[in-house]
């Protein structure tokens, strides 16, 4: 039997069988199906198609679209058109062009302000990531009473910021009867004014930011512990590697998305200091904890200069964008750890 007249008898059989046509036409006309495109149709045709077919989630999201106008286009939208207004609230607006815009370029206290959120950043966030990760491993290390440690170091989270700051003036009042003054003077250390001091003030309200975030970073820090795979652990120790070692060539490489993540957040939260301002030091002394919040709080609240507090809010904005873009393009690498 030659070769073509099995290839028939199998065809034959197939047909048959199926009471399909043969595999070798079936492959044919789907070649020939697939190489016609289909006619595309029109754009009416196809949102049409779209709502018949997801109708019910886009009524659902209809509440939440009209609260993110609102609450978010319509202010981001107003504020912007404000920045080249004159308004006062009281009174109609008047178009002043680049007016506001100017003025920011020559206020010198706007651009002490922002020094002086870019040093209370430096001071605020490598700490408080280091300290965030470090009570992340006290609690990843199977210490006794690990939940009560969580609590304990969680709480000032939960706590009012009013009473936690409410709280530090009082640790580092300026005078002998603040606690910190009463126990550096065991140590022979002159009183120290603290909140009133220029040097000093800046690096208490940065303090006081990070006892009240540190326990947030450690629930991030501890949470990428947990998923860290333990064999790589058990690899290491079988290899003769130390704890130190093993925490900077592991630990510490894996937990690269959450330096990421606690980077961003904790950077948009230094730059929008305002809570610790407003209630220990009112921006000084000689403005040395005004920040930029702080600062257009002043512009816009007090001095009802809202088309200048406008300005303001959009410097904040560009600058936060900037800073997180580069925090994205150095931390937000994809990195192969095998």
């Amino acid at each position: 039997m030659t070769l073509n007249n099995a290839e028939k008898i199998i065809e034959e059989r197939e047909t048959h069988n199926n009471g399909k046509a043969p595999l070798k036409d079936q492959r044919k006309n789907k070649n020939n199906t697939s190489s016609s495109k289909k006619p595309k149709l029109p754009f009416k045709e196809r949102v049409k198609r779209q709502w018949d077919r997801n109708a019910i989630v886009y009524i659902f999201l209809i509440p939440a679209l009209i609260h993110f106008i609102i609450f978010q286009v319509f202010p981001f939208a107003f504020s912007f058109v404000l920045t080249f207004l004159d308004w006062k609230v009281i009174g109609d607006p008047e178009f002043v062009g680049l007016k506001h815009w100017i003025a920011f370029l020559n206020d010198g206290l706007a651009w002490r302000a922002i020094w002086n959120t870019v040093l209370f950043s430096i001071y605020y966030i490598v700490p408080t990531m280091a300290l965030g990760l470090i009570l992340a491993l006290i609690i990843n290390s199977g210490v006794k009473a690990s939940g009560v440690f969580k609590g304990i170091f969680f709480l000032p989270v939960v706590t009012s910021f009013v009473i936690i700051a409410g709280i530090w003036g009082w640790l580092f009042r300026g005078t002998e009867s603040g606690m910190v003054n009463y126990l550096l003077s065991f140590f022979g250390i002159d009183t120290q004014l603290f909140l009133a001091d220029s040097d000093q003030a800046l690096l208490v309200l940065a303090g006081l930011s990070i006892f009240k975030v540190a326990g947030s970073t450690m629930i991030y820090y501890f949470a990428g512990l947990q998923s860290v795979d333990k064999q790589l652990y058990e690899a290491a120790r079988i290899d003769g590697a130390s704890p130190l070692r093993i925490f900077w060539t592991i630990t510490f490489p894996l937990l690269k998305p959450i330096h990421f993540y606690v980077a961003i957040i904790t950077t948009i939260g230094s730059f929008q200091i305002f809570d610790s301002t407003f209630l220990l030091t009112g921006g000084g002394p000689n403005y040395s904890t005004t920040t930029i919040v702080f600062y257009l709080y002043q512009q816009g609240f007090a001095g009802l200069n809202l088309s200048y507090a406008a300005v303001l809010s959009y410097v904040l904005f560009f600058i936060i964008l900037v800073v997180s873009l580069i925090q994205r393009k150095y931390l937000g690498q994809e990195t192969n750890y095998y």
